[in-house]
């Protein structure tokens, strides 16, 4: 069966595989392993040769394979011991992945049946992958902290149901930078799209065998490979044309990332990479895996296992993985899944431990948007506002705070306040940026802004957990009729709120964060943990109502505010209090709907549902108010005086049919009436009026 190939000594790195003109260069670490045979296949994925590695350097085993060619299929059997109670798991009929690998030759499912015995036929086969990828000179846009506005996307929802899409092209990458889809994202505003899992992955076979998947991706296989079922015939450069075309429209392009746990699960789950190769290395153990019971994984992710990125191995693949998905596939920074595990040394949280710093001192990776989800179901694992300088974190405190207060909640405003500008409670400004804080009122796990609005209860039974699973906690408001209703009074008051939390994250300092078709009324019927829900309930509808066209014009102009008034994205105040001192840098101030500023103790006052932000900002010499009426009835607000003889312009009314501006825009005298569960926008202008949109 080797007769097309010669095996040589090869060199033992770069890890993963290396092809030239005669063949290819093969290394994998096992360090426990006693024999490794390299299993090459035919494009139908028929077994053609078995190559015993035979060349070792301490715990890599490697070799140089001549005949093997570009396309090249290949896979790993690994002997050793078959000892889990000493954490060995080696099974020589279990085909495994290269965990290097760039490209699978399919998308890998769950069989139970052809698992049994002889795994190949279940697993998809590594690619040797290389391409001379013609990136036309594109590069990426590189905005700013302060220019960035996010966009979460499912590369396959997004565009599943999109009507000018081709329908082959739907769901895919190609998909997802057609010019139909990329003329929404640019019309709306957005500088960076946040894109769910593309790493490959595996849905779980709970799910499978209930007729699910994971829809959302988080159970991956082999970190640098993109997964196949978005691709139409090769991922990795239908991928690069996805990127490359939303550089050209001016749109950068980070991956949310999963290193915290594989889809190889805990105890009694299938041995597909990792587990075959050095399960003891890769993984993290109760009790630090000693004892009798090797078996007991550590699961601070609840996914069954815990990836141990405190080994050095594991650390150089998430390392070398980031590396590859920035120099090579040109992404330009990434949202890390349960980053607290990652921070773990020794099971415990440390933000200048091994991973951190060599983030922070890697010249690649030090450079890229790095977001961090702060948070993991281990011990003492929410750590919000405590990763290094450089990291920007998702504020879940951020989107509690505006649905309590726009739902009414009592005594919010303190918080709301401190929200409004940058968290600085949990980022102070001698320690951490204004825009360290990732903002936003909806993510992919919860209810959808529509459902924000339209639901008090989950309703995850399409699931198939007798709807315990998702958030119980979601500071959500019906108001009046559980679901979609064809009453005016509740659509009116639904779509007004969505207006307040969309102005009010558009308004804030840090980095806003919108969930993709919440600008235009998506909703998942009330499933606020739709991962494994790959249909209508998850894709986004793009069959659009008059109120949903409405809600997307709003939005639009939204942004155009935002990204045009450096008062609300790069704001720089004396200190963190919440009243500004009349010096030179920018003012805050906030008054009562009576005019008269607020106090120290006005703040936790009980009933207290209404307020005025007033901004300066010298440098742009911008002058703004924003009214917030979070109340159930009208109020008269008393506004100060504008600086220079100018007029308060109208921008925004969230009340109005539209939210947009009113017609007769210049406020002539100082007096406004906010509507109930509504919020303003004003700007001072000359009398000759200025650009507010």
């Amino acid at each position: 069966m080797t007769d097309h190939f010669t095996l040589l000594p090869g060199k033992d790195a770069p890890f993963g595989v290396m092809p030239d003109e005669q063949g290819c260069n093969f290394v994998l670490w096992a360090p426990d392993a006693e024999r490794i045979e390299l299993c090459l296949f035919d494009t139908k994925e028929q077994e053609i040769a078995r190559i015993r590695l035979r060349e070792r350097r301490g715990h890599l085993w490697y070799g140089y394979v001549q005949g093997v060619k570009t396309g090249a299929l290949y896979g790993y059997r690994v002997y050793g011991p078959h000892s889990p109670e000493q954490g060995h798991l080696f099974d020589p009929q279990k085909l495994l992945l290269d965990p290097y690998a760039k490209a699978l030759s399919r998308v890998l499912e769950w069989n139970e049946e052809l698992y049994q015995g002889d795994s190949h036929r279940m697993l998809p086969k590594a690619v040797v992958w290389e391409d001379e990828f013609d990136w036309e000179g594109v590069v990426s846009p590189h905005y700013s902290d302060a220019q960035t506005v996010l966009y979460e996307v499912h590369v396959k929802g997004f565009t599943k149901l999109h009507p000018d899409v081709p329908e082959h092209l739907r769901g895919t990458y190609l998909g997802l930078c057609q010019p139909a889809v990329i003329r929404h994202m640019q019309e709306l505003g957005i500088t960076t799209v946040q894109l769910m899992p593309v790493a490959s992955f595996m849905s779980e076979p709970r799910l499978t065998l209930l007729g699910l998947n994971n829809y959302w991706g988080y159970n991956p296989v082999c970190f640098m490979a993109p997964e196949p079922r978005y691709a139409v015939k090769h991922a990795v450069t239908e991928f690069k044309t996805m990127v490359r075309e939303l550089h050209r429209a001016g749109i950068e392009v980070i991956l949310d990332v999963v290193f915290n746990h594989t889809a190889e699960g805990g105890h009694g789950g299938p041995v597909l990479s990792y587990k075959g190769l050095d399960n003891r290395s890769y993984y993290c153990f109760d009790n630090g895996g000693y004892g009798p019971d090797f078996s007991r994984y550590s699961n601070m992710t609840g996914c069954g296992n815990t990836f141990n990125v405190d080994h050095p191995n594991a650390l150089r693949l998430v390392m070398d993985s980031l590396r590859y998905w920035v120099t090579e596939m040109h992404i330009d920074g990434f949202r890390f899944d349960l980053a607290v595990t990652l921070a773990r040394e020794g099971g415990e949280f440390d933000p200048y431990g091994g991973f951190c710093k060599a983030l922070m001192q890697d010249p690649v990776l030090r450079n890229v948007k790095l977001i961090s989800e702060p948070w993991d179901i281990g011990p003492f694992g929410y750590r919000l506002g405590q990763f290094p300088t450089q990291w920007r974190e998702l504020n879940d405190r951020y989107r509690d705070t505006i649905r309590s207060f726009w739902r009414g909640d009592m005594g919010r405003m303190a918080e709301f306040a401190t929200r409004l500008l940058g968290s600085r409670d949990i980022f102070p400004k001698s320690l951490r940026a204004i825009h360290s804080s990732v903002n936003f009122v909806c993510y992919h796990d919860g209810f959808t802004l529509e459902d924000t609005v339209c639901y008090e209860q989950r309703h995850n039974q399409a699931n198939t957990e007798e709807n315990r699973d998702g958030h119980g906690h979601n500071l959500s408001k019906n108001y009046g009729i559980e679901g979609p209703t064809l009453d005016p009074r509740i659509s009116r008051i639904r779509l007004q709120q969505k207006r307040n939390m969309l102005v009010t994250l558009l308004l804030s300092q840090g980095i806003p964060h919108l969930l993709a078709g919440d600008e235009m009324g998506r909703s998942q019927i009330g499933n606020n943990n739709a991962y494994c829900q790959d249909n209508r309930i998850s894709w986004v509808n793009w069959q659009l109502s008059n109120e949903d066209e409405g809600l997307l014009t709003f939005v639009k102009q939204m942004i155009r505010i935002r990204r045009s008034a450096s008062a609300f994205t790069e704001l720089h105040l004396e200190d963190d209090l919440y009243f500004g001192s009349r010096t030179q840098a920018d003012t805050v101030h906030w008054y009562h709907p009576d005019g008269s500023e607020l106090t120290e103790g006005d703040w936790n006052a009980p009933s207290a549902q209404a307020l005025v932000m007033e901004i300066i900002a010298k440098e742009s010499q911008e002058h703004w108010l924003v009214l917030f009426n979070a109340s159930g009835y009208d109020i008269h607000f008393r506004l100060p005086e504008p600086e220079k003889s100018n007029n308060w312009t109208l921008a925004v009314d969230t009340s109005s049919h539209d939210g947009k501006r009113l017609l007769l825009d210049d406020l002539q005298q100082l007096v406004a009436v906010c509507g109930a569960h509504s919020m303003k926008l004003l700007r001072a202008c000359p009398l000759k009026g200025c650009d507010v949109n």
